[in-house]
């Protein structure tokens, strides 16, 4: 495997994409065909080990084959009734996660982004309806650094140039402060037109950036204090990613609202959700929100199979201690080029500097060519984030394959 040399079924793929397609991501130059567990194969038969997971959408593994049969199952009866109607796979899927997560009622929409705008609507309608903010007056506090999609409402709340620039006037009524500061929080918050803060328990996108220990409480007594909403974006940190089903659980808090995706199906179709209370999710009447596809059959029964995985196969456990081995491994890298390592779980991260022209990307590219997949973030920073099926031993391959890799530089 060589990352200057492209099959020609890997350059006819490449160049149709670049040719009808929007320029609007820039992928490892690499062709994927298949999927299985912990790897993926490209288009000229090569394997590798996938270190991405879809950003967190593949905790499951490629494929489960129980999440597959599910979802063939499901697809072989019924897949959209749009909520026009009721369908019986709904109602087992919003009982079954309220009662393991320990909301009242859930929200189904599709993607990770369409959960963080419903969440924010959510907020705003609480604002006005229960908390008695003025009308049109509602703010919501965001942390810097934050990621949760690209939709006009998610870029308005960043402050990226590469997510917002060219794209406003942006949404009123958002405000960004430091994240991991909680007196600046309590500073924001205590604005009375403020509905909610919402934050990220760990900043994926950002780098993986966990915060000092105790933050989440801080945040969640904080709201509190000031009757504010606490939205935790669980999109990515959630469903066992970071060693425990959900990343506030490492601090025994529970949000107002969470948001989930990502992996809720497991990587197989867009699939998310919004918990919340029957104080704050009833505040939304019939006709005032929703989507077609949100709640169909088939992301339902994809979901319970796909959550199911996680408890039975006890993903949460193998990802602390899993986690554990993989951080120390990449502290054990005998190279200045690495300069931080950063993560909890399998969601982790190190931060690299560039050196004799050698950056994140051709890392990366090296990487590619040694079996192992993963993607830079932020120019320096490489995110390593295998499926939480991932075993021993093949965690300590790939910990070899990427110490070996650097360290050759």
């Amino acid at each position: 495997m060589n990352s200057n040399i492209s099959s020609s079924l890997s350059a006819e793929a490449i160049q149709l994409e670049d040719k009808y397609g929007a320029h609007n991501y820039h992928p490892i130059p690499v062709v994927l065909t298949k999927g299985e567990g912990v790897f993926v194969w490209d288009v000229d038969g090569n394997r590798y080990y996938d270190f991405l997971s879809a950003y967190s959408a593949v905790n499951q593994g490629h494929c489960h084959p129980k999440i597959i049969a599910a979802m063939v199952e499901q697809a072989s009866k019924l897949t959209l009734t749009s909520r026009a109607f009721h369908n019986d796979v709904l109602g087992k899927y919003e009982k079954f996660m309220t009662e393991l997560l320990g909301y009242d009622k859930l929200l189904p929409m599709n993607t990770g982004v369409e959960g963080g705008e419903t969440a924010i609507k959510l907020a705003r309608r609480w604002g006005y309806e229960v908390k008695g903010i003025e009308k049109n007056k509602a703010k919501v506090i965001f942390a810097e650094g934050n990621f949760w999609g690209r939709t006009l409402a998610a870029v308005s709340s960043s402050n990226d140039p590469s997510s917002y620039a060219g794209y406003g006037p942006f949404m009123p009524g958002f405000e960004l402060i430091p994240y991991n500061d909680l007196v600046a929080l309590e500073k924001a918050i205590s604005d009375p037109n403020v509905a909610a803060f919402m934050v990220e328990p760990i900043q994926g996108e950002a780098g993986v950036l966990v915060p000092n220990e105790g933050y989440l409480k801080g945040v969640s007594n904080l709201c509190k204090k000031y009757n504010v909403l606490f939205i935790a974006d669980e999109v990515q940190t959630g469903i066992a990613r970071t060693g425990k089903m959900l990343a506030c659980d490492h601090e025994n808090v529970k949000p107002d609202i969470l948001v989930l995706g990502k992996a809720l199906s497991g990587g197989t179709i867009p699939v998310s959700a919004v918990l919340a209370s029957n104080e704050i999710m009833l505040t939304i009447k019939p006709g005032e929100h929703g989507s077609t596809y949100g709640g169909n059959p088939l992301a339902c029964a994809v979901a319970i199979a796909a959550m199911q995985v996680v408890i039975d196969e006890k993903l949460s456990e193998n990802a602390e201690r899993l986690g554990a081995i993989l951080r120390v491994g990449l502290s054990e890298i005998n190279s200045d080029r690495v300069t931080a390592v950063r993560g909890k779980g399998l969601l982790n991260a190190i931060v690299i500097q560039e050196k004799d022209g050698i950056d994140a990307w051709d890392i990366c590219l090296k990487l590619k060519d040694k079996g192992l997949l993963a993607k830079p973030t932020h120019g320096d920073i490489i995110r390593f984030a295998p499926p939480l099926v991932i075993n021993e031993e093949q965690l300590k391959d790939c910990i070899l394959i990427i110490k070996e890799t650097i360290e050759s530089l």
